[in-house]
């Protein structure tokens, strides 16, 4: 190989953060050059400002140093014209038209609805804690933040980067290995959002046309608490949804789930099963103190198996984990920081039955290019 042929190689071992592809196959890499020992490297970012440029750059010196004879590395940060940006958006979007959703009938994506009939249940933190495990586990994993109104999903994973664009694609940025998405990453502080129904399709259609998704293996969407016009926008635009409802113990929280999953009966998905959360609050002797109850989940999950006459399980029972409760005001999930936390490892049995729950593929016609 040449000396440019073996900085190339080198390079395509670093992958841009946000994409999630190799920057030698987003076409990043400009001239390349060894003389004398010192390799230099021209990076080619996709935008002004890119919040990834620094992590970037150290990526690529690390890189071009391990390169057999180089003793010095030098990188020189550009930004590609529009002609290369409208070529990187082309092969991101993989010839698709503009504005088509990818989560349709034909989608390899499992689409995971996580919604409650009311709030205050811990809906998103389920949420949040689930996603990350799932890219714990090696999982393509994306996540839609769909309670437009009572956006928490960035603190609860501690983003604040905001969405960069390249032309008209939205590429979302990452917390803890997930793509994620949210109205809050649009607005300034702590503003309200107040709008009416179209505003509110819009949206929810945009994040997920718009958005740059890559190929994943879920999309875990958080639902606002109720029945309302983003549950209904949601029910059209991913047909193949499986909800999953959370709730706790309380019988009168259990009452109130339960539309939380008739809305997805209403609309032709399906619903994979119930979580309970604040199970219960686990004493020094071993024993549990129901704090809210006992009951509420299974009770949930049999009123919505006569609903949609099969049968709904519980998926499990969370406790009351202060690791959690802390985990989401610091914007760090307890999966990652306290994986063996009671409430990490409930977390972790419910993933592996979400996993095992899934379809097979086996005379399911995939969608491959021949060359």
């Amino acid at each position: 190989m040449t000396s440019r042929e073996e900085l190339f190689a080198a390079l395509e071992g670093v992958f841009d953060p946000e994409l999630r592809r190799p920057i030698t196959e987003l076409g990043m890499v400009g001239k390349l050059e060894m003389d004398s020992g010192k390799a230099v490297a021209e990076i080619k970012l996709t935008v002004v400002g890119c919040p990834a440029a620094n992590r970037i750059e150290a990526d690529v010196l690390a890189a071009l140093r391990t390169v057999v004879g180089v003793t010095a590395a030098e990188v020189f940060l550009t930004v590609m014209t529009p002609a290369e940006r409208a070529e990187l958006t082309a092969k991101l979007t993989a010839g698709r038209p503009p504005k088509t959703n990818p989560f349709g009938k034909d989608s390899l994506t499992r689409v995971l609805l996580v919604g409650s009939g009311k709030g205050g249940v811990g809906k998103t933190s389920v949420t949040v804690n689930l996603a990350v495990e799932l890219a714990n586990r090696g999982f393509s994993v994306g996540l839609l933040d769909a309670d437009v109104f009572g956006f928490s999903v960035p603190g609860q994973l501690g983003l604040t980067d905001k969405p960069i664009r390249i032309d008209n694609l939205i590429v979302p940025p990452v917390a803890f290995g997930v793509k994620v998405i949210s109205i809050g990453m649009f607005v300034d502080g702590n503003q309200a959002v107040a709008w009416r129904g179209p505003m509110l399709h819009r949206t929810v259609e945009q994040f997920l046309t718009d958005v740059y998704w890559g190929d994943l293996d879920f999309l875990l969407v958080d639902l606002p608490p109720g029945t309302g016009d983003v549950a209904i926008s949601l029910g059209q635009l991913l047909p193949t949804g499986e909800h999953i409802v959370v709730t706790t113990p309380q019988l009168a929280a259990a009452q109130v789930a339960e539309r939380s999953a008739a809305v997805g009966l209403q609309t032709g998905q399906s619903v994979l099963g119930v979580i309970e959360n604040m199970a219960w609050l686990p004493q020094a002797d071993g024993g549990r103190f129901e704090l809210f109850g006992a009951g509420g989940g299974s009770q949930v999950a049999q009123a919505i198996a006569k609903l949609a006459n099969a049968e709904i399980g519980l998926l499990g029972q969370i406790p009351l984990d202060v690791e959690l409760r802390l985990g989401s005001d610091s914007g760090r999930p307890v999966v990652a920081t306290h994986p063996l936390s009671a409430a990490a490892l409930e977390i972790g049995r419910i993933a592996t039955q979400v996993i095992q729950a899934g379809p097979k593929l086996t005379g399911k016609k995939l969608p491959l290019n021949v060359f």
